[in-house]
Protein backbone atom coordinates (compact mmCIF):
# COMPACT_ATOMS: atom_id res chain seq x y z
CA UNK A 1 0.00 0.00 0.00
CA UNK A 2 1.24 3.80 -0.82
CA UNK A 3 1.74 6.32 1.58
CA UNK A 4 -0.12 8.31 -0.68
CA UNK A 5 -3.44 5.86 -0.12
CA UNK A 6 -2.24 5.13 3.82
CA UNK A 7 -2.54 9.06 4.24
CA UNK A 8 -6.14 9.00 2.29
CA UNK A 9 -7.49 5.91 4.28
CA UNK A 10 -6.43 8.13 7.59
CA UNK A 11 -7.83 11.32 6.30
CA UNK A 12 -10.85 9.18 5.70
CA UNK A 13 -10.64 7.66 8.97
CA UNK A 14 -10.94 11.08 10.93
CA UNK A 15 -13.68 12.83 8.76
CA UNK A 16 -15.63 9.59 9.38
CA UNK A 17 -15.22 10.46 13.22
CA UNK A 18 -15.88 13.98 12.96
CA UNK A 19 -18.93 13.61 11.52
CA UNK A 20 -20.36 10.77 13.99
CA UNK A 21 -19.30 13.35 16.86
CA UNK A 22 -21.12 16.10 15.14
CA UNK A 23 -24.40 13.68 14.61
CA UNK A 24 -23.60 12.82 18.54
CA UNK A 25 -23.91 16.19 19.75
CA UNK A 26 -27.12 16.78 18.10
CA UNK A 27 -28.40 13.47 19.48
CA UNK A 28 -27.35 14.51 23.04
CA UNK A 29 -28.98 17.74 22.98
CA UNK A 30 -32.36 16.77 21.28
CA UNK A 31 -32.34 13.93 24.32
CA UNK A 32 -31.34 16.35 27.11
CA UNK A 33 -34.17 18.40 25.65
CA UNK A 34 -36.24 15.06 26.63
CA UNK A 35 -35.32 15.30 29.51
CA UNK A 36 -35.97 18.16 30.23
CA UNK A 37 -39.69 18.35 28.98
CA UNK A 38 -40.55 15.05 31.08
CA UNK A 39 -39.24 16.71 34.18
CA UNK A 40 -36.56 14.16 34.82
CA UNK A 41 -33.28 16.41 34.72
CA UNK A 42 -33.54 16.51 38.50
CA UNK A 43 -34.28 13.37 39.47
CA UNK A 44 -30.39 12.16 40.59
CA UNK A 45 -29.23 14.73 42.88
CA UNK A 46 -25.19 14.30 43.03
CA UNK A 47 -22.88 13.94 40.41
CA UNK A 48 -20.25 11.13 40.53
CA UNK A 49 -18.55 11.25 37.08
CA UNK A 50 -16.75 7.89 37.96
CA UNK A 51 -19.21 5.76 40.23
CA UNK A 52 -22.26 7.40 38.48
CA UNK A 53 -22.03 4.66 35.74
CA UNK A 54 -23.54 2.07 38.30
CA UNK A 55 -27.37 2.79 38.76
CA UNK A 56 -29.52 1.43 41.87
CA UNK A 57 -28.94 -2.65 42.08
CA UNK A 58 -30.97 -3.37 45.41
CA UNK A 59 -33.78 -2.36 47.23
CA UNK A 60 -32.06 -0.51 49.58
CA UNK A 61 -29.83 1.45 47.43
CA UNK A 62 -33.37 2.44 45.61
CA UNK A 63 -34.35 3.66 48.82
CA UNK A 64 -31.97 5.89 49.31
CA UNK A 65 -31.50 7.44 46.18
CA UNK A 66 -35.71 8.16 46.32
CA UNK A 67 -34.85 9.30 49.78
CA UNK A 68 -32.32 11.79 48.24
CA UNK A 69 -34.62 13.07 45.94
CA UNK A 70 -37.40 13.71 48.10
CA UNK A 71 -35.22 16.38 49.93
CA UNK A 72 -35.35 18.26 46.57
CA UNK A 73 -37.29 21.01 46.09
CA UNK A 74 -38.93 19.63 43.05
CA UNK A 75 -40.36 16.54 45.01
CA UNK A 76 -41.95 18.86 48.07
CA UNK A 77 -43.52 21.51 45.82
CA UNK A 78 -43.95 19.36 43.03
CA UNK A 79 -44.24 15.81 42.66
CA UNK A 80 -44.39 15.02 46.49
CA UNK A 81 -47.52 12.44 45.38
CA UNK A 82 -44.84 10.25 43.61
CA UNK A 83 -44.04 6.71 44.52
CA UNK A 84 -40.51 4.61 44.03
CA UNK A 85 -42.20 2.92 41.38
CA UNK A 86 -42.85 6.67 39.32
CA UNK A 87 -39.57 7.69 40.64
CA UNK A 88 -37.53 4.93 38.57
CA UNK A 89 -38.78 6.32 35.63
CA UNK A 90 -37.37 9.30 35.72
CA UNK A 91 -34.15 8.67 37.11
CA UNK A 92 -33.68 6.25 34.42
CA UNK A 93 -34.63 9.08 31.87
CA UNK A 94 -31.73 11.36 33.53
CA UNK A 95 -29.55 7.94 33.86
CA UNK A 96 -29.55 7.00 30.53
CA UNK A 97 -28.87 10.92 29.46
CA UNK A 98 -25.77 10.97 31.37
CA UNK A 99 -23.79 7.70 30.20
CA UNK A 100 -24.60 8.52 26.83
CA UNK A 101 -22.38 11.66 27.45
CA UNK A 102 -19.96 9.83 29.07
CA UNK A 103 -19.89 7.58 26.14
CA UNK A 104 -19.62 10.75 24.04
CA UNK A 105 -16.80 11.89 25.92
CA UNK A 106 -14.79 8.61 25.50
CA UNK A 107 -15.96 8.62 21.93
CA UNK A 108 -14.21 11.97 21.60
CA UNK A 109 -11.45 11.72 23.58
CA UNK A 110 -9.73 8.41 23.08
CA UNK A 111 -9.84 8.88 19.08
CA UNK A 112 -8.27 12.43 19.57
CA UNK A 113 -5.16 10.72 21.48
CA UNK A 114 -5.03 7.98 19.36
CA UNK A 115 -5.01 10.02 15.68
CA UNK A 116 -2.13 12.31 17.37
CA UNK A 117 -0.14 9.49 18.74
CA UNK A 118 0.00 7.77 15.76
CA UNK A 119 0.57 11.08 13.84
CA UNK A 120 -2.42 11.48 11.53
CA UNK A 121 -2.99 14.42 13.44
CA UNK A 122 0.30 16.14 13.65
CA UNK A 123 0.38 17.74 17.02
CA UNK A 124 1.29 21.53 15.41
CA UNK A 125 -2.07 20.75 14.23
CA UNK A 126 -4.09 19.32 17.04
CA UNK A 127 -5.14 22.44 18.93
CA UNK A 128 -8.44 22.05 17.49
CA UNK A 129 -9.07 18.15 18.25
CA UNK A 130 -7.86 19.16 22.30
CA UNK A 131 -10.24 21.93 22.55
CA UNK A 132 -12.81 19.51 21.33
CA UNK A 133 -12.13 16.89 24.16
CA UNK A 134 -12.30 19.45 26.65
CA UNK A 135 -15.03 21.25 25.57
CA UNK A 136 -16.78 17.63 26.15
CA UNK A 137 -15.25 17.39 29.75
CA UNK A 138 -16.41 21.54 29.99
CA UNK A 139 -19.81 20.66 29.36
CA UNK A 140 -20.09 17.75 31.63
CA UNK A 141 -19.53 19.89 34.60
CA UNK A 142 -21.66 22.50 33.31
CA UNK A 143 -24.81 20.08 32.81
CA UNK A 144 -24.06 19.65 36.59
CA UNK A 145 -23.73 23.13 37.39
CA UNK A 146 -26.83 23.61 35.83
CA UNK A 147 -28.89 20.62 37.40
CA UNK A 148 -27.84 22.14 40.97
CA UNK A 149 -29.31 25.26 40.15
CA UNK A 150 -32.55 23.64 40.38
CA UNK A 151 -31.62 21.37 44.06
CA UNK A 152 -31.90 24.05 46.23
CA UNK A 153 -35.17 26.23 47.00
CA UNK A 154 -36.66 26.60 43.46
CA UNK A 155 -37.51 23.37 41.46
CA UNK A 156 -36.03 24.87 38.27
CA UNK A 157 -33.10 24.84 36.70
CA UNK A 158 -31.47 28.36 36.30
CA UNK A 159 -32.47 29.63 32.66
CA UNK A 160 -29.68 31.28 32.40
CA UNK A 161 -27.03 28.50 33.47
CA UNK A 162 -29.57 26.47 30.91
CA UNK A 163 -28.64 28.86 28.04
CA UNK A 164 -24.84 28.37 29.08
CA UNK A 165 -25.23 24.85 28.55
CA UNK A 166 -27.14 24.80 25.68
CA UNK A 167 -24.53 27.51 23.53
CA UNK A 168 -21.44 25.32 24.72
CA UNK A 169 -23.01 22.71 23.12
CA UNK A 170 -23.36 24.87 20.29
CA UNK A 171 -19.57 26.02 20.19
CA UNK A 172 -18.76 22.20 20.45
CA UNK A 173 -20.69 20.92 17.64
CA UNK A 174 -19.68 24.05 15.47
CA UNK A 175 -15.87 23.75 15.47
CA UNK A 176 -16.40 19.60 15.32
CA UNK A 177 -18.33 20.62 12.16
CA UNK A 178 -16.07 23.51 11.20
CA UNK A 179 -12.98 20.30 11.55
CA UNK A 180 -14.82 18.21 9.08
CA UNK A 181 -15.86 20.35 6.62
CA UNK A 182 -11.75 21.44 6.58
CA UNK A 183 -10.84 17.96 6.28
CA UNK A 184 -13.83 16.74 4.04
CA UNK A 185 -12.84 19.69 1.30
CA UNK A 186 -9.57 20.90 -0.07
CA UNK A 187 -10.02 25.13 0.09
CA UNK A 188 -7.17 27.25 -1.16
CA UNK A 189 -6.52 30.02 1.36
CA UNK A 190 -8.85 32.14 2.33
CA UNK A 191 -7.96 36.13 1.16
CA UNK A 192 -8.60 39.47 2.74
CA UNK A 193 -11.12 40.24 0.24
CA UNK A 194 -13.20 37.05 0.91
CA UNK A 195 -13.14 37.97 4.50
CA UNK A 196 -14.90 41.53 3.61
CA UNK A 197 -17.24 40.31 0.67
CA UNK A 198 -21.28 40.87 1.11
CA UNK A 199 -21.72 37.53 1.12
CA UNK A 200 -19.85 36.63 4.32
CA UNK A 201 -20.41 39.38 6.06
CA UNK A 202 -24.25 38.53 5.49
CA UNK A 203 -23.29 35.21 6.42
CA UNK A 204 -22.01 36.00 9.70
CA UNK A 205 -25.02 38.19 10.44
CA UNK A 206 -27.39 35.40 10.06
CA UNK A 207 -25.68 33.20 12.33
CA UNK A 208 -25.47 35.98 14.96
CA UNK A 209 -29.23 36.41 14.67
CA UNK A 210 -29.84 32.68 14.72
CA UNK A 211 -27.54 32.30 17.92
CA UNK A 212 -29.35 35.69 18.95
CA UNK A 213 -32.72 33.43 18.74
CA UNK A 214 -31.54 29.97 19.92
CA UNK A 215 -30.36 31.45 23.13
CA UNK A 216 -33.98 33.00 23.49
CA UNK A 217 -35.26 29.58 23.02
CA UNK A 218 -33.26 28.60 25.96
CA UNK A 219 -34.53 31.34 27.96
CA UNK A 220 -38.07 29.62 27.06
CA UNK A 221 -36.82 26.81 28.21
CA UNK A 222 -35.72 27.25 31.27
CA UNK A 223 -38.64 29.78 32.21
CA UNK A 224 -41.01 27.68 30.60
CA UNK A 225 -42.24 30.62 29.10
CA UNK A 226 -43.94 28.16 26.08
CA UNK A 227 -47.04 28.31 28.53
CA UNK A 228 -47.19 32.18 29.49
CA UNK A 229 -49.83 31.99 26.31
CA UNK A 230 -51.12 29.43 23.62
CA UNK A 231 -52.83 31.99 20.98
CA UNK A 232 -51.08 32.63 18.11
CA UNK A 233 -50.38 35.71 16.69
CA UNK A 234 -52.15 37.13 19.60
CA UNK A 235 -51.11 37.26 23.41
CA UNK A 236 -53.75 37.82 25.70
CA UNK A 237 -55.90 39.24 22.96
CA UNK A 238 -53.29 41.75 22.10
CA UNK A 239 -50.49 41.94 19.28
CA UNK A 240 -48.53 43.42 21.87
CA UNK A 241 -49.65 41.97 25.03
CA UNK A 242 -50.53 44.11 28.66
CA UNK A 243 -47.33 44.31 31.10
CA UNK A 244 -44.62 43.65 28.03
CA UNK A 245 -41.70 45.62 29.98
CA UNK A 246 -43.65 45.62 33.79
CA UNK A 247 -42.46 42.25 35.78
CA UNK A 248 -38.95 43.89 36.75
CA UNK A 249 -38.02 47.30 37.13
CA UNK A 250 -35.06 47.23 35.04
CA UNK A 251 -35.62 46.86 31.14
CA UNK A 252 -32.95 44.28 30.25
CA UNK A 253 -34.32 42.11 32.94
CA UNK A 254 -37.70 42.18 31.81
CA UNK A 255 -36.10 41.54 28.33
CA UNK A 256 -33.62 38.24 29.79
CA UNK A 257 -35.85 37.32 32.99
CA UNK A 258 -39.97 38.34 31.91
CA UNK A 259 -41.45 34.89 31.08
CA UNK A 260 -44.15 36.99 28.91
CA UNK A 261 -41.52 39.57 27.41
CA UNK A 262 -39.24 36.27 26.44
CA UNK A 263 -41.94 34.63 24.78
CA UNK A 264 -43.04 37.63 23.04
CA UNK A 265 -39.48 38.18 21.27
CA UNK A 266 -38.72 34.63 20.75
CA UNK A 267 -42.06 34.32 18.65
CA UNK A 268 -41.56 37.14 17.02
CA UNK A 269 -37.31 37.28 16.49
CA UNK A 270 -37.71 34.20 14.30
CA UNK A 271 -39.10 36.09 11.40
CA UNK A 272 -35.96 38.01 11.35
CA UNK A 273 -34.00 35.25 11.12
CA UNK A 274 -35.91 34.56 7.68
CA UNK A 275 -35.83 37.86 6.49
CA UNK A 276 -32.18 37.76 6.98
CA UNK A 277 -31.18 34.74 5.08
CA UNK A 278 -33.83 35.95 2.18
CA UNK A 279 -31.68 38.93 2.07
CA UNK A 280 -28.74 36.51 2.12
CA UNK A 281 -30.30 34.91 -1.18
CA UNK A 282 -30.47 38.16 -2.59
CA UNK A 283 -26.74 38.72 -2.38
CA UNK A 284 -25.28 35.52 -3.38
CA UNK A 285 -28.09 35.80 -6.41
CA UNK A 286 -26.58 39.29 -6.98
CA UNK A 287 -22.85 38.44 -6.71
CA UNK A 288 -22.90 35.27 -8.65
CA UNK A 289 -22.07 33.31 -5.93
CA UNK A 290 -21.81 29.26 -6.59
CA UNK A 291 -25.51 27.48 -7.03
CA UNK A 292 -24.20 25.66 -3.90
CA UNK A 293 -24.39 28.31 -2.15
CA UNK A 294 -27.88 29.48 -3.18
CA UNK A 295 -29.17 25.70 -2.86
CA UNK A 296 -27.74 26.08 0.81
CA UNK A 297 -29.49 29.27 1.47
CA UNK A 298 -32.62 27.65 -0.18
CA UNK A 299 -32.23 24.64 2.15
CA UNK A 300 -32.09 27.61 5.17
CA UNK A 301 -34.79 29.21 4.30
CA UNK A 302 -37.36 25.89 4.16
CA UNK A 303 -35.89 25.21 7.27
CA UNK A 304 -36.50 28.59 9.18
CA UNK A 305 -39.98 28.81 7.12
CA UNK A 306 -40.83 25.12 8.84
CA UNK A 307 -39.23 26.02 12.17
CA UNK A 308 -41.74 29.02 12.62
CA UNK A 309 -44.18 26.87 11.96
CA UNK A 310 -43.46 24.41 14.80
CA UNK A 311 -43.06 27.10 17.06
CA UNK A 312 -46.51 28.25 16.58
CA UNK A 313 -47.91 24.81 16.79
CA UNK A 314 -45.80 24.02 19.84
CA UNK A 315 -47.78 27.49 21.39
CA UNK A 316 -51.39 26.57 19.83
CA UNK A 317 -50.90 22.81 21.19
CA UNK A 318 -49.31 23.76 24.75
CA UNK A 319 -45.79 22.53 24.26
CA UNK A 320 -46.15 19.10 23.24
CA UNK A 321 -43.42 16.71 23.55
CA UNK A 322 -43.40 15.94 19.94
CA UNK A 323 -43.37 19.32 18.23
CA UNK A 324 -41.15 20.78 20.82
CA UNK A 325 -38.65 18.14 20.25
CA UNK A 326 -38.78 18.23 17.00
CA UNK A 327 -38.74 22.11 17.10
CA UNK A 328 -35.34 21.51 19.37
CA UNK A 329 -33.92 19.62 16.44
CA UNK A 330 -34.86 21.50 13.55
CA UNK A 331 -32.85 24.19 15.48
CA UNK A 332 -30.18 22.50 15.35
CA UNK A 333 -30.23 21.67 11.88
CA UNK A 334 -30.40 25.81 11.29
CA UNK A 335 -27.47 26.24 13.19
CA UNK A 336 -25.46 23.70 10.94
CA UNK A 337 -27.00 24.65 7.89
CA UNK A 338 -26.15 28.17 8.79
CA UNK A 339 -22.23 26.99 9.70
CA UNK A 340 -22.33 25.17 5.96
CA UNK A 341 -23.24 28.36 4.48
CA UNK A 342 -20.61 30.63 6.22
CA UNK A 343 -18.07 27.91 4.84
CA UNK A 344 -19.37 27.67 1.39
CA UNK A 345 -19.37 31.77 1.02
CA UNK A 346 -15.58 31.77 2.33
CA UNK A 347 -13.81 29.90 0.35
CA UNK A 348 -16.21 31.43 -2.79
CA UNK A 349 -13.42 33.20 -5.23
CA UNK A 350 -13.59 36.96 -4.88
CA UNK A 351 -13.35 38.48 -8.45
CA UNK A 352 -10.73 41.66 -7.44
CA UNK A 353 -10.70 44.35 -10.30
CA UNK A 354 -6.50 44.99 -11.16
CA UNK A 355 -5.50 48.51 -12.25
CA UNK A 356 -4.52 48.65 -15.98
CA UNK A 357 -1.07 48.37 -16.25
CA UNK A 358 1.09 51.84 -17.78
CA UNK A 359 0.81 49.73 -21.20
CA UNK A 360 -2.39 49.65 -21.33
CA UNK A 361 -3.04 53.10 -20.17
CA UNK A 362 -0.70 54.82 -22.85
CA UNK A 363 -2.87 55.81 -26.16
CA UNK A 364 -2.88 53.44 -29.32
CA UNK A 365 -0.80 54.56 -32.09
CA UNK A 366 -3.12 55.77 -35.05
Amino acid sequence: MSEQTVSEKNNKAVITWLYMVVVLIMLLVVFGGFVRLTRSGLSIVEWNPITGVIPPLSEEAWQTEFAKYQQTPEFQKINYTMTLFEYKEIFWLEFIHRLIARFAGLFVVIPIFYFIFKGIIPWRKSAPFLIIGLLFGFQGFMGWYMVSSGLVDNPAVDHFRLTFHLLTALLLLGLTLWMALRYTYHFPKITRAQFKSAGFIMGVFLFVVLIIQIAYGGFMAGLKAGHVSNTWPLMGGRLIPVGLLSTFESALENFLSAPLTVHFIHRWFSFAVLLVAILLYYVAKRKNYAETITKSTIIFIVLATIQISLGISVVWFGVPLVLALTHQATALLLYVASLIIIYQILHEPVTVSLPQTEKELKPTAA
